[in-house]
């Protein structure tokens, strides 16, 4: 008989990987989250600051949220370290861009087999890189002025 696993809370070792099925669970949340932002008006905003090719925008967040989840740092082998704010510099990015990504991201969880635990716990997390992006864009234009 087998001992089960015991539950690591989110946000522990590769807990989150875990919960939100690994690669190909991360794979379907980003093709989700693409497929809003190119369908919802309220992202037209953040669509246009995308290519119309979204094949590398996809590749970046899958590898970013694998290694930010806890899970292997995909993103850091093939682009190296990453500074969520400063690459995000070169975009107009206030609260209606960070809410429209958000909306597309919450429409895609919610699209996945994600307990409820989890599609809240991951979409509180987003939020914090969301708003500091936002806060740094604030903070640069102040000074600029």
């Amino acid at each position: 008989m087998t001992t089960p696993t015991p539950h690591r809370p989110f946000g522990q070792g590769d807990a989150s990987f875990q919960a939100a099925g690994g690669l190909e669970g991360i794979q379907r949340l980003v093709d989700d989250f693409y497929s809003y932002m190119d369908t919802l008006p309220e992202a037209a905003i953040v669509r246009a600051m995308h290519p119309q090719d979204l094949s590398e925008a996809r590749d970046k967040l899958t590898r970013f949220l694998c290694g930010w989840l806890g899970g292997p740092r995909l993103y850091a082998e093939k682009y190296g370290p990453i500074s969520i704010p400063q690459a995000h510099s070169r975009w107009p990015i206030g609260e209606a861009e960070s809410g429209a990504w958000l909306l597309c991201m919450e429409k895609a969880i919610a699209r996945q087999p994600y307990t409820p635990e989890f599609a809240n716990y991951l979409l509180t997390q987003l939020r914090v890189p969301a708003g500091r992006i936002v806060q740094v864009q604030q903070a640069a234009a102040q000074r600029s002025e």
